[in-house]
């Protein structure tokens, strides 16, 4: 079945409003449960179903309230996007306010935090609910930019009878998701909207490039405080014998002393001073330094039989894995990859191979070097929780595996065919 073509692109002269009545009608068919004679796009179909599955109103979306002018201004000071906004706006408040469209910038929850651009469009955006405060997730506004690249976490394009709800139709969004680089967590959305009328072909590249240059901006800011640490580090190191390190907050390493030096080390969520143990160096001692964490490992004891780990992946954000040990609990947030691993391995109590692990995340048995590498980067974080030749939880480690109470909103960025059998 040909997909209808969206978007700045339209083949054969198609305009604005001829395209938007071909997108109306497949739209019409595909909520009234027949088949359209022209597919939507796969990506905005899967939006659709979840949208229906979720209940919400295609004709005004479902109310879900505006944050109050505090939480607001809470949320702003809290995400490191504020540090990176004034490039956001340099790169496309001037484009979208010439082409009659908006700057919108969200939280990971789709929430509206900053809003710029023409004064016309924020006053049609008003009409919307399209405000600062608002939420734009799919479950509030079903299909959209800004809360379609929440769930896919890739740049896209949605335009008219594309969205959902149908007082979305005569606009237009470009939306890319923005990544935290220190430890790849999502941030939010920066999206540019307006007027199906003024769709110009280059709005998603601009979007995209200029969230790419705002996520480099944070990593340079981030090796610019790692080289701060490091030279409050070194000369605390000098006066140390023995294995130490220093690492930034997410856990960079700063300086090393007595052992090699690794990339980053896995910190739990709520790290504090004193006795921990780290899958990756065994039993340490932390103590907080401005910045960042000196850590000292002891004797490298690995779990023993009895452990327990937890591999939450039941919310709708992040997912999230817990060690239970005898020196305390430790938990971090999972990249949607590793996630998608420890999801397998934990249906596999047996194990799975490399090639059967390629097969059940990409379809390609043939893959296994992509596998291998991410198998290497898990057993670094987890330690003795995992073993490998087959690759599976250690014997003895006891795994509780937590889904969302609706199948389909099992890991619901993911395209692993395993992940996608799980949910049906």
């Amino acid at each position: 079945m040909a997909h209808l073509p969206i978007g700045p692109v339209r083949p054969g002269g198609t305009g604005p409003q001829t395209s938007a009545r071909l997108l109306a009608s497949v739209r019409e068919a595909a909520l009234a449960g027949k088949v359209p004679r022209t597919a939507p796009r796969a990506v905005i179909g899967e939006s659709w179903r979840r949208a229906l599955r979720l209940g919400v109103d295609p004709d005004n979306g479902t109310p879900n309230g505006v944050l109050s002018t505090d939480e607001i201004e809470h949320r702003r000071r809290s995400t490191p996007i504020a540090e990176i906004l004034p490039g956001l706006r340099d790169g496309l408040v001037s484009v979208a306010d010439a082409a009659w469209h908006i700057m919108v910038v969200t939280d990971a929850e789709g929430r509206v935090l900053w809003r710029d651009g023409s004064l016309a469009v924020r006053r049609s955006a008003d009409r919307l609910g399209f405000a600062e405060g608002a939420s734009w997730a799919e479950d509030t506004v079903g299909t959209n930019a800004i809360g379609t690249a929440l769930i896919t976490g890739t740049p896209l394009q949605v335009h008219s009878a594309e969205h959902f709800v149908r007082t979305h139709h005569g606009w237009t969004c470009a939306a890319a998701p923005l990544h935290d680089p220190r430890d790849g967590r999502l941030l939010g959305v920066v999206d540019v909207s307006g007027p199906v009328a003024s769709v110009h072909p280059a709005t998603l590249a601009l979007v995209s490039a200029v969230a790419r240059v705002a996520e480099g901006e944070l990593r340079t800011r981030h090796w610019a405080a790692v080289e701060r640490l490091r030279s409050v580090a070194a000369p605390l190191l000098a006066r140390i014998a023995g294995q130490a390190l220093v690492v930034d907050g997410n856990g960079w390493t700063a300086a090393v002393t007595g052992m090699a030096p690794p990339d980053r080390v896995p910190l739990p969520a709520q790290a504090r001073a004193g006795q921990v143990w780290l899958p990756s160096l065994g039993l340490c001692e932390l103590d907080p330094l401005p910045g960042g964490w000196l850590i000292r490992p002891g004797a490298r004891e690995r779990p023993p039989a009895g452990n327990r780990v937890v591999l939450d992946l039941s919310g709708a954000g992040d997912s999230t894995v817990t060690v239970h040990g005898p020196a305390g609990n430790w938990a971090q947030p999972l990249s949607p990859r590793h996630a998608e691993l420890l999801f397998v391995l934990a249906l596999h109590r047996g194990g799975r191979s490399a090639a059967q692990l390629a097969a059940d995340l990409f379809g390609d048995p043939s893959r296994t070097v992509t596998v291998r590498a991410e198998m290497s980067r898990l057993r670094r974080t987890l330690g003795g929780v995992l073993a490998h030749r087959p690759y599976r939880f250690a014997d003895g480690v006891e795994v509780e595996l937590l889904r969302p109470l609706r199948g389909h909103e099992l890991l619901p960025r993911s395209l692993a065919p395993a992940v996608l059998a799980e949910r049906e």
